[in-house]
C-alpha cells in the first residue's frame, strides 16, 4: 500500500488524501476537488499556491517559480508530489461540477 499525505485548502477548509508520487492538482482532482490549472507541466504559473506547511518535492528544476517564490512557500501543484501533510492557501479551490448528464436523442416528429 502507497503512502499518501493529508492536505488541507485554506481558506475553504477542504481535505483530501494525496499519494506519495502523485501531483498535488491529480490526487485534488481524483478526491472531487478542482484547483486552477493549465499547462499542466510546471511551466504556466496558473496553478501556483502558497504553501502554509509541509513540504514537496519535485522531479526536476521547474522553470515556473523562482528562488525567492520557493523561498517564501508557492508551489505548483501541478507538478509538486507531497512528501508530509500539506496546509496550502489555494483561495479558488472548489468542488468539481458533476458531469453533465448525455442529451437525450431526438426521437423524430412528435405528434
Amino acid at each position: 500500500m502507497s503512502e499518501s499525505f493529508p492536505v488541507l485548502l485554506q481558506p475553504s477548509g477542504m481535505r483530501f488524501d494525496a499519494p506519495a508520487g502523485a501531483s498535488v492538482l491529480m490526487a485534488a482532482q481524483a478526491a472531487g476537488i478542482k484547483l486552477p490549472s493549465s499547462c499542466r507541466n510546471g511551466t504556466c504559473r496558473a496553478c501556483m499556491c502558497l504553501m502554509l506547511d509541509g513540504s514537496v518535492l519535485y522531479g526536476i528544476e521547474w522553470p515556473g517559480l523562482s528562488r525567492d517564490e520557493k523561498e517564501e512557500g508557492w508551489i505548483l501543484p501541478c507538478v509538486a508530489q507531497p512528501v508530509s501533510a500539506l496546509e496550502i492557501q489555494a483561495p479558488l479551490a472548489a468542488p468539481l461540477e458533476p458531469a453533465a448528464s448525455a442529451p437525450r436523442p431526438l426521437t423524430g416528429a412528435r405528434r
